[in-house]
C-alpha cells in the first residue's frame, strides 16, 4: 500500500482530503503542524478526525522556524510600510517543506493538502503546472505559486473537482466532526486581528504620527504607520467632508500620505523576488491575467523585461487598464488561461 502524507489542519478541507485518499487505497499519515503553543484546540480536532478515519496522526513542532521565518517576515513587512502575505511565505518555506521532508523520512512518495487547486502535467512544456480549481471562488493556486516543480510533482490536491458545499456535505455524510466548522478568517497566528497582533509584538516601536496630503498639509493623527496598509479607507478616524485613501506609507518620517481614490490606479507594477515556471522571454508576447492580491478576480496585461548587464533582470507587469489593488509587499500571481505560470512580490 502506497503512503501519502496529508497536511491535516483540523479543518473540513484537509479532513475530507484524508478521507478521499484513504478511500482511494492509500496508507494515509496525517501530519499536523504546530506553529505555536496557542493552537492546542486545532491539534485536538485534527486528532479526532484522524481517529475517526482510523489513520495515523503525527504532530510536528515547527514553531521555531515559523517564528524566525513567517513571523519575522510579517513584522518586517509592516515595519517597512509594506503589506506582507504570511500564508504564501508559510506554504513555500514551512508547510510544504516540512511535509516533503517528513514524507522522505517515512518513505512516502506523495504529499497532499486540502487546497482547492488542480495539478496537471503539460507535455508541451514538459512541466507540472498548477491549474485553477473547479470552484473558482475557493481557488487557492495563488498561495502556492512559489513551489518548485520538484515539490509540485509529488503533490496531490483531491479537492480540485469539488465545491465547498460538496465538501461539507461529504464531511457530514461520513460523520466528520469538522463538517460544520467555519472557514478560517484572517491570519492563523493572529485570530484577534493583525492590528492587535502588531501592537502586542511591536509595542513601543509603534508611535503616533501625521496623516498628510500631497502638499504636506497635516490631515490628522494616525496610531502608528505599522497599523495601516496602502489603499485603506476605513478606520482612519478623520472627520472630513469626503473620503481619503492611503496612497503611501513613509516609515522614516512616521508619516502616511492620503489622497483621492483615483491616485491608487496604476498601469505598471514592478515585480521583485519573482519566480516563473516558464522562461520569461516566452511570456513577453502573450497576454496574461494577474491577481495582485488573493481576493482579486484578476486583470489582463503583459509582462515587460528590462535587462541588466549584471544581476537579475527587472520585470514589470503592464495592465491593459489601470487598477487600484497594488499594495507593496503583496504577491502578484500570473496565469496563462487557467494555468499558473509564476509571479512575484509587488515592489
Amino acid at each position: 500500500m502506497e503512503k501519502v502524507i496529508v497536511g491535516l489542519s483540523g479543518g473540513v478541507d484537509s479532513s475530507v482530503t484524508s478521507y478521499i485518499l484513504k478511500k482511494e487505497g492509500y496508507e494515509v499519515i496525517a501530519v499536523t503542524l504546530q506553529v505555536d503553543k496557542k493552537h492546542q484546540g486545532e491539534i485536538a480536532e485534527a486528532k479526532k478526525v484522524a481517529d475517526s478515519l482510523k489513520i495515523k496522526h503525527v504532530v510536528l513542532d515547527v514553531s521555531e522556524d515559523f517564528e524566525n521565518i513567517v513571523i519575522k517576515d510579517f513584522l518586517d513587512g509592516y515595519s517597512s510600510g509594506t503589506t506582507p502575505s504570511p500564508c504564501v511565505v508559510c506554504d513555500e518555506k514551512i508547510k510544504m517543506k516540512t511535509l516533503i521532508d517528513y514524507a522522505d523520512s517515512v518513505g512516502a512518495r506523495y504529499v497532499a493538502t486540502g487546497h482547492y487547486c488542480n495539478l496537471e502535467y503539460s507535455p508541451k512544456m514538459d512541466k507540472y503546472l498548477l491549474k485553477n480549481a473547479v470552484d473558482i471562488r475557493k481557488d487557492q493556486t495563488y498561495m502556492l505559486y512559489r513551489l518548485e516543480e520538484d515539490t509540485l510533482k509529488r503533490m496531490k490536491f483531491p479537492l480540485y473537482n469539488f465545491t465547498k458545499v460538496e465538501v461539507r456535505e461529504m464531511a457530514k455524510k461520513i460523520g466528520l466532526v469538522t463538517h460544520n466548522k467555519k472557514d478560517s478568517q484572517g491570519i492563523c497566528f493572529a485570530p484577534e486581528g493583525y492590528k492587535e497582533y502588531l501592537q502586542e509584538k511591536l509595542k513601543d516601536k509603534i508611535e503616533k504620527g501625521n496623516f498628510v496630503d500631497e502638499d504636506g498639509n497635516i490631515m490628522g493623527i494616525h496610531d502608528g504607520y505599522q497599523l495601516y496598509t496602502i489603499g485603506q479607507r476605513r478606520g482612519l478616524n478623520l472627520k472630513k467632508p469626503r473620503p481619503y485613501f492611503i496612497l503611501d506609507i513613509r516609515p522614516s518620517k512616521n508619516e502616511i500620505l492620503l489622497g483621492d481614490y483615483d491616485k491608487l490606479f496604476i498601469k505598471d507594477v514592478e515585480l521583485i523576488d519573482y519566480k516563473f515556471v516558464v522562461e520569461i522571454d516566452k511570456l513577453l508576447e502573450v497576454e496574461l491575467m494577474a491577481r495582485p492580491r488573493f481576493s482579486s478576480h484578476g486583470f489582463m496585461g503583459r509582462l515587460k523585461k528590462v535587462s541588466k548587464p549584471q544581476g537579475k533582470d527587472r520585470i514589470y507587469f503592464e495592465y491593459r487598464e489601470k487598477n487600484p489593488q497594488n499594495a507593496k509587499g503583496q504577491h502578484m500571481v500570473l496565469y496563462y488561461g487557467k494555468y499558473l505560470i509564476g509571479g512575484g512580490v509587488i515592489g
